[in-house]
C-alpha cells in the first residue's frame, strides 16, 4: 500500500524546513457554547486565514457553509468528534475518514479525554479512525486530554498524567497529539519523549496576553513539541490576523519574545 497520500498531507501541515508547525481551531461552538468571536463565523475565518496559519480545524458543517471561499489557502482539518457542556468528559464521533477525503481535507482530527469512565469507548474511537485513516493516506491529529472524572483537577496537568495522555495517542497511531501543557519545559520535555509520535501544546489554558502566548510557544518549542494550536485565545483578540503573523514568525523565524511583541504593536498600529 502507498502512503505517499499522507506524506504529502503532512508536509502540508509541517514544514520540512523547520518541522514546525502553528494550528488554529474554531471547534468549539458544540463543545462549549457559541463563544464570542464564533458568532459571525464567516467574518471570523477571514480575520484567522489572512494570518496565514499552518491550519485550521472546524466541523463538516462549518467547512460546507464558510471555507469554501478559502480552499485551497491553507490546509484543512475536518474535526469528527466532540463533547458537549451536558457531557464534557465525552467525545462522541460526528464524521468518519471518508467525509475528510471528501472535503478536500489534509488531515482528520478527533477528540479523546482519558482518566475516566467513559475512557474505553473514546480509546476504541479513536483506534477505529486511526485505521480508517491509515488507509485513505489521511494524517491524523488527536486532542488527548487527561481530564476524565477520575483524575483530580489538579492533576490534569501534571506530567504522569500529560504523559499517559499523549502515549495513549502514540499507541493508537495518532500522527500528532495536542495536549496540556504541564506547566515547565522540563516537565514537558518529558512529555515529549514519552511520545513516538509529533506533539503540540494546546494553547488557550495559560495566561492572557499576547505575550503570555509567545512565552507558551517558547517554552513548548524548548522542550522539544513541534508547536502549538491556538484557539479562543486567537479568535477572541482584537486584532487576531496581526496576533496570528507574529505567532507564526515565532514559531517558524525564531523571533524571540521581545522581537514579536515589537511585530505585533507595529502590524497593529501600522494598518
Amino acid at each position: 500500500m502507498s502512503f505517499l497520500g499522507k506524506e504529502i498531507r503532512m508536509n502540508r501541515l509541517i514544514s520540512k524546513k523547520d518541522n514546525r508547525y502553528f494550528g488554529l481551531t474554531v471547534d468549539h461552538a458544540m463543545a462549549r457554547g457559541v463563544l464570542p468571536g464564533l458568532g459571525d463565523i464567516k467574518n471570523t475565518l477571514d480575520k484567522l486565514i489572512a494570518g496565514g496559519p499552518d491550519s485550521i480545524t472546524m466541523h463538516k458543517g462549518i467547512a460546507d457553509t464558510c471555507f469554501t471561499s478559502h480552499a485551497g489557502k491553507i490546509p484543512l482539518i475536518l474535526k469528527c468528534s466532540t463533547f458537549s457542556p451536558y457531557q464534557p468528559d465525552a467525545d462522541t464521533v460526528v464524521a468518519d475518514v471518508e467525509e475528510a477525503v471528501r472535503y478536500g481535507a489534509d488531515a482528520i482530527s478527533i477528540g479523546c479525554i482519558v482518566g475516566g469512565d467513559t475512557q474505553s469507548t473514546q480509546i476504541a474511537a479513536v483506534g477505529k479512525i486511526a485505521k480508517d485513516a491509515a488507509s485513505y493516506g489521511m494524517p491524523l491529529v488527536a486532542h488527548i486530554y487527561p481530564r476524565g472524572n477520575r483524575i483530580n483537577q489538579s492533576d490534569r496537568c501534571s506530567e504522569k498524567a500529560v504523559a499517559y495522555a499523549v502515549r495513549v495517542g502514540a499507541e493508537l497511531g495518532v500522527d500528532i497529539v495536542k495536549t496540556n501543557y504541564t506547566g515547565s519545559i522540563d516537565s514537558f520535555a518529558k512529555v515529549v519523549e514519552a511520545c513516538p509520535a509529533k506533539v503540540v501544546v494546546a494553547g488557550g489554558t495559560l495566561g492572557n496576553t499576547p505575550k503570555d502566548y509567545f512565552q507558551l510557544v517558547h517554552d513548548a518549542l524548548s522542550a522539544g513539541a513541534i508547536g502549538i494550536t491556538f484557539g479562543r485565545c486567537v479568535f477572541q483578540y482584537q486584532d487576531p490576523t496581526s496576533l496570528i503573523k507574529s505567532i507564526s514568525a515565532l514559531i517558524h523565524k525564531n523571533l524571540s519574545i521581545t522581537e514579536a511583541l515589537q511585530m505585533l504593536d507595529d502590524l497593529e498600529h501600522h494598518q
